[in-house]
């Protein structure tokens, strides 16, 4: 049986009418770059959310820079965030000027471990980035209660999270701001790149929605220095026709994520992923955590058992950030899940037969 990690077109082929009518709606209305479908899409975004604004934008990536400058960080200043993610978190804060201060994770949600903040601070912290990573939030009151004690600013990254819940709120809905990916393989995934910002601070996102447009506050009168980070249209007429399908997709990622736990809770050697009590997650990936996982990969593959790895090098041991002087052993914990986390088969379409034949894979293999 073959098992691919993610597969785009199944999603497709069962909501292809409404995709397709999106697609032929801009075409018709030659709304390219920007315009209604975009701003359509950032208010049902925004609401979803919870939140008042959402700004639609051209990545993830300038999801995360974006608000970074508005909010004025940059030479000189520090930001702290956590290892164990993407390198556009911290290229965002390098890419403003600013220098990431990286702080170890929890072992077992793999987000950012609250008790190490205080002692990461110093005079030139001016910001945090939680990080909610596989689509489980990070602990954010006592993140909040810090930030706010050392009047700090929070940038969620919730670019693995849309529709996950902390105590029953939306990520995106606690920071000062929230940045979210809409990579196409993401639980809320375009046809191609595109990000968002939320927030509920009206300067914040008017700042915002000048830079992603060069900075113009009317056509060629430019009020800033900007960049062109907007969003194409024909993205947000998908995304805002894939947005009512949002909920019921992650919970179809949550039943297939218990599936996954309930038939590997008795192999050995295996680290299945734990949910907080606090939190609702959305199984963006599924990791587990084995030893000699390099070994297992490629024994899944020759059973056409497609997986991958996130992150097999943690950001504070990445050549490009070799200048930072972290050295091996800095943040053990993030080192240590870099080197165990295997990432599962894992999209709404994935059947019950399919995951338990990766799951006979699995314990087979590591049997032998």
């Amino acid at each position: 049986m073959k098992v691919p990690f993610l597969d785009l077109k199944a999603q497709y082929l069962n909501i292809k009418p409404e995709i397709d009518s999106a697609i032929a709606a801009v075409i018709d209305k030659t709304a390219f770059a920007g315009g209604p479908f975009v701003a359509e899409f950032e208010d049902n975004f925004a609401k979803y959310c919870n939140c008042q604004y959402a700004v639609g934008v051209g990545s993830g990536t300038e999801a995360l820079w974006l608000p970074l400058l508005a909010l004025g960080i940059g030479a000189g200043d520090e930001v702290i965030t956590v290892p164990d993610t993407f390198i556009a978190t911290a290229e965002a804060i390098t890419l403003c000027g600013a220098t990431p201060v990286f702080v170890d994770i929890d072992e077992t949600t793999y987000n950012m471990n609250p008790a190490l903040l205080e002692a990461a601070i110093t005079p030139k912290t001016k910001a945090i980035i939680p990080v909610h990573l596989f689509g489980q939030p990070a602990d954010m009151d006592p993140i909040m209660a810090i930030a706010k004690q050392h009047n700090l600013y929070v940038i969620e990254d919730a670019c693995q999270a849309h529709g996950a819940t902390y105590k029953g709120k939306h990520t995106g809905s606690m920071g000062d701001v929230a940045a979210f990916s809409f990579y196409p393989g993401k639980n809320l995934g375009a046809y191609g790149e595109a990000g968002a910002v939320v927030t509920n601070n009206a300067e914040l996102a008017h700042t915002m929605k000048m830079f992603r447009d060069h900075g113009q506050t009317q056509k060629y009168h430019h009020g800033m220095i900007g960049w062109n980070s907007r969003m194409d249209g024909m993205q947000g007429a998908i995304l805002n026709a894939k947005l009512s399908y949002l909920d019921s997709w992650n919970e179809s990622r949550r039943k297939n994520a218990a599936l996954y736990s309930e038939l590997l809770a008795g192999v050995g050697g295996v680290v299945t992923p734990i949910v907080a009590d606090y939190a609702r997650h959305v199984f963006h990936v599924y990791a587990i955590r084995v030893n000699n996982r390099d070994e297992l990969i490629k024994s899944l593959a020759e059973q056409e058992i497609f997986c991958n790895i996130h992150y097999p090098v943690p950001v504070h041991l990445q050549d490009a950030y070799k200048s930072l002087g972290y050295g091996k052993g800095s943040l053990s914990v993030a080192e240590q899940c870099a080197e165990e986390f295997l990432s599962l088969p894992m999209f709404p379409e994935l059947t019950a037969e399919q995951i338990r034949y990766v799951a006979e894979q699995i314990s087979e293999i590591i049997s032998r």
